[in-house]
């Protein structure tokens, strides 16, 4: 039984046999206990710049493997319950199979033998209005990959709750007077909005208030009429650009999703500005290094000339750079920062999080000391990073 196939290194007829220039795809048993024949396998397909989600049959799947493996991509690792197989193809187009057998049969555990904060089989009205859940609690396939995204936020929420609480209310707790506040900059469809809001509302009994903004009109409207429907009176929602927000309360915590280049620059800006107490980031999108940057950047001589050589890696190196940079800046305003993986990357390539708590006794914005290293790389790229101008 196939379980899963990566393939890379992609031949010059990709494009015109699978119809995009593709550096990369995917495909895996879909996890989902509810998963029927026609989606029985997920594939994901990776240009440069974009991903590409859809669901596979057993046979087109098994079909995709035997059509491209060694062809089309040039590099291919099989994965099925009994043997690893490796496709390696030459210039010269001859193709060299390696059978490697496990040790141990593969066992296929699905998403529900995983203990999530959110279970399967209990109704949730939201996840249930937006299309996650059936009305009988059963995750629908081809959510699945939403439904663990959301609960695997939730846990960084649980995580660094204590933390915040003991930062807003020392040995007390919040309560009707001093409610936890959250705000969710770029907000889309509100998934995590109403998440987060159902936990610590329902679940963990914290009284909240939690904001959500967004440049889309019609989706904020639907969310607010959402929020008004479920009687979720502390969940609110607002059309607005994150570069020109400025609430009336200062939020504890700070969560971004996917907020586009510069915007999470801005999300992170008003968190440090306001003294956030917790940041949770997942960056996406990060073109401005990437626009600055180019074969020709760097002296040939610097250690960092390798990375200029390749689209591909430059891209991918300026998002790292642009995200490093960006945790360094959040340590000299008084946070301790960790860059997590938010979920593997099946489920989504944008899987990287920032997450920064404000260290005790570290109240003011300015504190913090100036990283040479940062200022240092910076120069020798000869580019500029929004947050390193703002804050």
């Amino acid at each position: 039984m196939l379980i899963s196939a990566t393939f890379s290194k992609p031949s010059k007829s990709v494009e015109e046999k699978l119809g995009k220039p593709y550096v990369k795809v995917r495909i895996w048993k879909n996890p989902s206990p509810s998963a029927v024949s026609s989606n029985a396998y997920v594939s994901e397909s990776f240009t440069e710049k974009q991903s590409f989600t859809k669901n596979l049959s057993k046979e087109d799947a098994e079909k995709f493997v035997e059509e491209n493996a060694g062809t089309t991509f040039k590099n291919c690792v099989e994965r099925t319950d009994v043997q690893e197989i490796t496709y390696l193809a030459n210039r010269h187009g001859e193709v060299k199979k390696l059978v490697k057998k496990l040790s141990a049969p593969v066992s296929f555990k699905t998403n529900k033998e995983k203990k999530y904060i959110l279970k399967e089989g209990i109704p949730v009205p939201f996840l249930i209005e937006l299309g996650v859940m059936t009305k009988d609690g059963k995750i629908v396939s081809s959510r699945y990959d939403k439904f663990r995204q959301i609960n695997r936020f939730l846990e960084f929420i649980d995580d660094i709750l204590a933390d915040v609480r003991k930062l807003c209310c020392g040995d007390g707790d919040f309560s009707g007077d001093r409610p936890l506040r959250m705000v969710d900059f770029g907000s889309g469809k509100s998934y995590l909005t109403f998440a987060a809001y159902y936990f610590l509302s329902e679940i963990k009994k914290i009284p909240c208030e939690i904001f959500g903004l967004d440049l889309k009109k019609d989706v904020i409207e639907h969310c607010a009429s959402l929020a008004r429907k479920y009687g979720y009176t502390n969940l609110n929602f607002a059309v607005g650009d994150i570069a020109k927000y400025s609430g009336e309360t200062s939020p504890d915590i700070i969560v971004t999703l996917h907020a586009c280049d510069t915007a999470t620059d801005y999300a992170l800006k008003y968190a440090v500005e306001h003294n956030t107490k917790a940041i949770l980031s997942v960056p996406c999108c990060q073109h401005e290094i990437n626009s600055q940057i180019g074969k020709n950047s760097v002296d040939e001589n610097s250690p960092l000339a390798l990375f200029m050589k390749h689209g591909i890696l430059r891209e991918r190196f300026a998002a790292l750079a642009t995200d490093a940079i960006r945790a360094e800046l959040l340590e000299e305003k008084g946070y301790a920062v960790q860059l997590m993986e938010f979920i593997d990357m099946e489920g989504t390539p944008k899987n990287l999080l920032i997450r920064a708590v404000k260290k005790q006794g570290s109240e003011s914005s300015s504190s913090g000391k100036k990283s040479a290293s940062k200022e240092s790389f910076l120069n020798e790229l000869k580019v500029k990073q929004t947050l390193n101008d703002i804050i």
